[in-house]
């Protein structure tokens, strides 16, 4: 099969529902490998106190290490293929080069437009932005979980102008590879995928020497040639090579064993020869041609807990963090013509980013009578240094500088006799960016601003089959580094004419958003056996995005006209709205998921689509499991729909991908201890484009892995 044109996908959707319930008839009682699809039946621990996914009164979803270990992922945005509402943008098959779009949120060609989603790291906020490369770079076998956030109401706990949301990766534990009674143990890992020979390699150490204290050390290597899309071209810079490390440890003491102290370690380093300048140029990839690309992305975080088990007032968390990520290029394929100007991205140069982060939480217990109450106060305090030098000096379209921010929040969730939820929220965050010399020199100066985040959610239990939720959020995003300094030359557009110079934008707006989201709950067990359950939720969102920061167009006039503009300017107002859906249902033998996203928008002032709008998709997987063989065998289809927006680059036509995997995880015998993932992707090697990638996406790849675990 080849991509195409997709009918509308409404029609899969109510296919799929019909699937789901034929699908799930009686089967024969038999011991059953634990659940793994239900993904709404897991554990939030990003949105307050722990809840339920489907009890949360927000769109969310989690991915698990089993989740992650069956994608056999090349890229960070394969892992959200299932998870509505999200996904990766920008590179399509580079291991650099991605970033996210949460309801068409979030872009890598235009800076800044990163700003509107927060990522973490074992809760330390992770922020990178370079035009045309990109902004997470973690190796993805550093991490066990990912829970995605969608919509501003996150903006309480994780800082205002979270307009998109929040997705929190969470690293490896000792724990997780400890089982009862065991004190250490050795997981060894190595995976295959033959578009573009890909190779990986890893080892991880769990040590307790003492019940109280837990170490781990992990090690990963990976290799891959360039990929090939759907007819057999090479996707021009995505060989890469990398190597990643985590070292981690964990220390349990106090009377009732209720606090904690941890200190981890994780880096990724990422060494690309001869790759394509632009890793996310898409059309522009050739312009700039190739040079060397070497990336260091660190996260170092030390937190303590003190959960003050006799103390209901008392649930302490205390997070320290430092990250930090680099870019180096050289050996430029132009670099004939590095020179100061537009040309500077072809000279020899340094990109990074330094943030320091302390965070302190408490959650504290007010229940009484019918009433669960609980109260989670916090401040945190980041300070973040900007880096951009060449070998022409700074880039004035890369500005430095300092940027730091104080924020104050609280937020209650108060339940009455286990039906209704009620959570407000409130936060304000204020900000002081100082521009480097070179910069202030260029026309910048000072800025300090503030922010709010406000929001109430609530979701009430009708019965024990339905529930409904609804919330409203206000946020506001300060500008960024990038927008307030960017500046630019003139640049010439043609013989005799240039388009106008652009300079600092030192009069923006905050951006504010307005987000009111209402959703309907269904669960129920033992629908045709005694082990089986059906879960969905279903969300309508509308948001109102006013200040939106985007690039100025620049006039295109006679040599020597006069005048400029501004490098960013606020449009009045973009409006995003949509729907979004997520399903599963698991039985002893059967299982299959849903996830379903429909987002449209359009900018106040042209009445088009905005450029960064995701098309309409479903992702439906159906899949069997075989416990007598430890076997778990299943397929996905994801649908994309034609999508028109403002621009052509994000513009495209519907296409369908199909996906077989199965897993193999013997738990007796000589082979105990080993897990098999195979998987097919893209089965029909069709070639197609994901709107927000800028190129094509690559085609079928077998790949597997194998891992063993020994413990002692």
């Amino acid at each position: 099969m080849t991509a195409g044109r997709s009918a509308h996908p409404m029609r899969p959707v109510l296919a799929a529902l019909l699937t789901t319930v034929a699908l799930a008839h009686p089967v024969a009682a038999q011991e059953a490998p634990e659940t793994l699809f239900a993904m709404l039946g897991r554990i939030i621990l990003g949105s307050g106190t722990a809840k339920v996914a489907i009890d949360t009164p927000q769109a969310v979803t989690v991915l698990e290490q089993s989740d992650l270990d069956r994608e056999q992922a090349t890229t960070i945005g394969e892992i959200f293929a299932s998870v509505p509402g999200v996904q990766a943008v920008g590179a399509s098959a580079r291991s650099l080069g991605q970033a996210f779009n949460i309801r068409g949120i979030g872009a890598t060609e235009q800076s800044s437009a990163e700003a509107r989603i927060i990522v973490t790291v074992d809760g330390a906020p992770k922020f990178f932005e370079q035009y045309r490369l990109g902004s997470f770079f973690g190796d993805l076998e550093l991490f066990k979980r990912v829970e995605v956030l969608r919509g501003p109401a996150s903006s309480t706990l994780y800082g205002s102008g979270a307009i998109g949301g929040v997705i929190n990766f969470t690293t490896k534990d000792a724990s997780d590879f400890l089982s009862d009674g065991k004190t250490s143990a050795l997981r060894f890992k190595t995976s295959y995928a033959s578009n573009g020979q890909g190779k990986t390699a890893s080892v991880i150490f769990a040590n307790r020497p003492t019940e109280n204290a837990e170490f781990l050390g992990s090690l990963n290597f990976g290799t891959s040639d360039d990929l090939q899309n759907g007819n057999g071209i090479d996707l021009a810079g995505t060989a890469s090579d990398r190597w990643s490390g985590l070292l981690k440890g964990k220390f349990t003491f106090g009377a009732d064993a209720d606090q904690t102290v941890s200190l981890s370690f994780a880096r990724t380093d990422s060494d690309l020869k001869d790759t394509v300048v632009a890793q996310t140029g898409g059309a522009a990839i050739g312009s700039f041609g190739n040079a060397d690309l070497h990336t260091v992305d660190d996260t170092v975080v030390l937190s303590y807990g003190h959960a003050a088990s006799a103390n209901p007032w008392v649930d302490l968390k205390v997070t320290l963090s430092w990250t930090g990520t680099s870019v180096d290029k050289s050996n430029f394929s132009f670099g004939a013509m590095c020179a100061p100007g537009q040309t500077q991205v072809l000279c020899d140069s340094t990109f990074g980013y330094r943030t320091a982060t302390l965070k302190v939480e408490n959650t504290a217990e007010f229940s009484a009578g019918n009433w669960e109450n609980f109260v989670t106060a916090g401040i945190q305090m980041s300070r973040q240094n900007r880096n951009a030098d060449s070998s022409r000096g700074a880039f004035l379209f890369h500005p430095e500088g300092e940027d730091t921010k104080l924020g104050a929040y609280a937020q209650g969730e108060f339940t009455l006799n286990e039906r209704l939820t009620l959570i407000p929220g409130l936060r304000v965050d204020f900000g002081d960016i100082s521009p480097s010399d070179a910069v202030i020199a260029a026309g910048g100066s000072a800025q300090s601003d503030s922010a709010k985040s406000a929001k109430l959610a609530a979701m009430f239990k009708i019965n024990d089959n339905w529930g409904v939720f609804g919330s409203i959020a206000s946020t506001e995003r300060m500008p960024t580094l990038d927008e307030l300094y960017s500046s630019e030359g003139a640049a010439g557009r043609g013989p005799g004419m240039i388009a106008l110079p652009r300079t600092a934008s030192l009069n923006l707006e905050k951006e504010r958003a307005r987000t009111i989201e209402l959703g309907l709950t269904y669960q129920r067990s033992g629908l045709f056996s005694d082990s089986d359950s059906l879960q969905l939720k279903a969300t309508a969102f509308h948001n109102d995005v006013t200040n939106m920061i985007a690039t100025t167009a620049r006039p295109i006039v006679p040599v020597g006209t006069p005048g400029s503009v501004p490098y960013f300017s606020n449009i009045n107002q973009a409006e995003l709205w949509g729907v979004e859906l997520e399903a599963g249902y698991d039985a002893e033998r059967w299982f299959s998921q849903l996830a379903y996203s429909n987002v449209k928008t359009q900018d106040g002032n042209t009445g088009l689509t905005l450029a960064d709008t995701p098309a309409e998709n479903l992702a439906l997987t159906l899949g069997a499991k075989l416990p007598a063989q430890d076997l778990v065998i299943g397929w996905r289809m994801q649908a994309f729909a034609d999508i028109k927006t403002a621009s052509a680059t994000t513009t495209g036509p519907g296409y369908a991908t199909h996906d077989l995997f199965v897993t193999w995880s013997p738990d007796e015998g000589a082979l105990q201890g080993i897990d098999v993932n195979f998987g097919v992707e893209n089965v029909f090697d069709a070639s197609y484009k994901n709107n927000l990638s800028s190129e094509q996406s690559p085609g079928r790849s077998f790949k597997i892995s194998l891992a063993k675990t020994l413990d002692w």
